[in-house]
């Protein structure tokens, strides 16, 4: 027999149980009935929130949750599916989003992954960003340029050496994710950056490192040799 929230003792209650006993006691599909506030006529918000966890491998899969996704569940419309979606999205951001700040020295790739790569977290397209230093390695700003599909994105330099010119720059590291988690550079990658190299060599404004990264590593031309500058 399935009981409504409601039905249970109240110091059974998750909402009661948080307040009382600590939010880390609380149980997975506690928390979600929580963030879904109700249930149905037939059905609790608890059994609705097991419902969606059975969804997932396991709980770091919720962060690819979709709302197409959330209203296959009866009991769950565009306002609760909406609402989840946000609170994922907002945990996202406070537990792994450290917000890049400009007026920032960073001197090496891997400084500059770990400041950065909350903004490439669980994306399923490729992003193309540049960070801009000024000469004494102090970032200026981090631009996204282009957004591409899951295996490509199409960078012209133009942009790129644009947005130097209005920052007054001194130089440039460029950086994209692979979707895959694989961050070998492709042969597109490699070719890529090489010509980015030599417009920055001509233009005076030298691209001294193009990072690939996925969520849990990162490639650094400079690193592996395979950046000239100079």
């Amino acid at each position: 027999m399935n009981y409504k929230i409601k039905e249970l003792p109240k110091e059974e209650r998750p909402r009661e149980r948080l307040i009382t006993e600590g939010v880390d006691k609380l149980s997975n599909d506690e928390l979600v009935s929580i963030i879904l506030k109700t249930g149905t006529f037939d059905k609790s918000a608890k059994d609705i929130s097991i419902e969606i966890l059975k969804m997932c491998k396991d709980i770091t899969d919720l962060k690819n949750i979709t709302i197409p996704m959330l209203k296959q569940i009866k009991g769950i419309g565009d306002v609760k599916a909406i609402e989840f979606i946000a609170t994922i999205e907002l945990g996202r951001r406070i537990f792994l989003a450290k917000p890049c700040q400009n007026n920032k020295k960073l001197c090496n790739p891997k400084d500059i992954w770990q400041d950065t790569k909350y903004l490439f977290f669980g994306k399923k397209q490729e992003c193309f960003y540049c960070l801009y230093f000024d000469n004494k390695q102090i970032l200026i700003e981090r631009k996204l340029l282009f957004m591409g599909t899951i295996n490509r994105s199409v960078v012209h330099p133009r942009e790129v050496f644009k947005e130097a010119y209005l920052l007054s720059a001194s130089n440039i590291i460029c950086m994209h994710n692979h979707p895959s988690g694989d961050v070998t550079p492709s042969k597109q990658d490699l070719d890529f950056t090489t010509n980015l190299v030599e417009i920055g060599r001509m233009q005076g404004i030298p691209v001294i490192d193009h990072i690939i990264v996925s969520d849990n590593s990162y490639y650094s031309f400079y690193e592996n040799k395979n950046i000239f500058t100079v």
